[in-house]
């Protein structure tokens, strides 16, 4: 599996008509799962369904033969963590696009977490201008709720929304003053704001690195207990009880979070929630020896956890599936576990682990699919995640039968932190197409 990125100068180039034929069409947010082609003129898609075929299609276009592949809507990734500015020694926007591109993800949301944090408009407008220079997949800004991610004074929430931001967050930071986060959300309903929130009661957690219990205690590791997310998940959702605001749950990785989610959105209360693939298809086991790839915040849980999220996912209840990309450096992973950073890169393995719950048979395809594109894009009011008429040319094409082993070395990610090296897994991006411009293909392997 070798992916062919193309330069940047791509961009510049004027998109081509082209048509992708013989796929199977699955368009989460329309239901459509058929067999047809897709016509796209410019940065467009113009037709799509059985009707676009070779006879079909105007004289100079250029084809794609695409028989035995899924065509689906370029992933949008909800959070993922690109580092520039402050620690391109760990990430770049550029580079971290080129990961996106080869995982099928077309567009981001890039979170704050940058030196100097996206708090300020002039923030805003370097993401938006560095990823028009530099990016091969589009890159929109999160900008921070509180000034700094200190957890104090809140940012200019509507300039920054004015200003491009597509949502709000201090990253993993818990925003700990239950009344800083409530005048955020109350703020936050003048323009419909999204504020994530990392739950986590960090007087719980304490010095912990891994989930609490009898492997923690085998290992002799300081342990993160699981109440530590639900509590706040409680506070938060009561929080936005008072103030009728939009509230993000980021990464709830138990069982007790998914229900309470299933609760707030029972009572119709404007909560969602997302998770990341590593908690669904591991567990608290995977720390084995000391492997300081697993170690993430929040932290892998049980089994009984994992299991609990996937049918949470089946049933409709977390909204969205993250990369939550967050790039490490050798030196802060090749450290004592206890000392060690948090943190896996996520980009290009987002797909392949979430076909891999679909392989479980726990989720169904078109339901998986809309995790990774039109939900989370509703959830940022942007204009992707969908394959219809009108609609932006991003699009994924997808190899379901590919087996392939996961090789940290080959990402194209600057940091090589994913606990997946030597995986096998099956089904994964074949080409990325982004406004109509083919960003990334597998070359032949004959």
């Amino acid at each position: 599996m070798t992916p062919r990125l193309a330069d940047i100068s791509i961009k510049k180039r004027k998109a081509e008509r082209t048509a992708y034929l013989d796929l199977r069409l699955i368009d989460p947010a329309s239901r459509r799962d058929e067999t047809g082609g897709i016509l796209t003129d410019g940065e467009t898609i113009v037709d799509l369904g059985p009707r676009v075929t070779h006879e079909s299609i105007p004289p100079g276009t250029e084809v794609i033969d695409a028989q035995g592949l899924i065509a689906a809507p370029g992933l949008v990734d909800l959070r993922a963590h690109l580092r520039e500015p402050g620690f391109e020694h760990q990430e770049t926007i550029h580079t971290a696009s080129r990961s996106a591109a080869v995982g099928g993800v077309t567009s981001i949301a890039c979170m704050p977490t940058t030196r100097p944090t996206i708090d300020d408009v002039s923030l805003v407008h370097f993401i938006e201008r560095r990823a028009r220079e530099t990016s091969l997949v589009k890159v929109h800004p999160v900008a921070a709720v509180t000034q700094g991610r200190k957890g104090t004074q809140l940012t200019e929430l509507g300039l920054l929304g004015e200003a491009g931001a597509l949502a709000f967050s201090d990253g993993p930071r818990p925003i700990m003053n239950a009344n800083v986060l409530r005048r955020a959300l109350s703020y936050g309903t003048v323009f419909d704001a999204l504020i994530m929130h990392h739950a986590e009661d960090l007087d719980l957690t304490g010095d912990g690195v891994m989930n609490s219990g009898e492997t923690a205690t085998r290992l002799g590791l300081e342990g993160m207990a699981p109440e530590a997310e639900t509590i706040m998940i409680a506070r938060d959702i009561r929080l936005v009880e008072m103030t009728g605001g939009r509230l993000h749950l980021s990464s709830i990785t138990t069982a007790e979070s998914a229900d309470l989610v299933r609760q707030a959105k029972a009572r119709g209360l404007p909560v969602s929630a997302d998770t990341a693939p590593h908690y669904l298809v591991l567990n608290e086991s995977a720390v084995g020896d000391y492997l300081t790839f697993t170690k993430v915040r929040p932290p892998l849980r049980s089994e009984k956890d994992r299991q609990a999220l996937v049918a949470a996912l089946a049933e409709g209840v977390i909204d969205a599936v993250v990369s939550a990309h967050e790039p490490r450096d050798q030196d802060s992973k090749r450290q004592p576990f206890a000392q060690a950073a948090f943190g896996i890169v996520g980009l290009e393995t987002l797909l392949p682990l979430v076909l891999e719950v679909v392989a479980s048979g726990r989720l169904d395809l078109v339901d998986a699919l809309a995790l990774v594109t039109c939900r989370p894009a509703d959830l940022l009011g942007l204009k992707a995640g969908r394959l219809s008429i009108g609609s932006p040319a991003d699009i994924v094409l997808i190899d379901p039968s590919m087996t392939w082993q996961i090789d940290n070395q080959a990402f194209q990610s600057k940091s090589k932190n994913s606990p997946f090296e030597g995986r096998t897994v099956t089904g994964g991006a074949v080409r990325t197409v982004v406004s109509g411009r083919t960003v990334m293909d597998i070359a032949s392997e004959n």
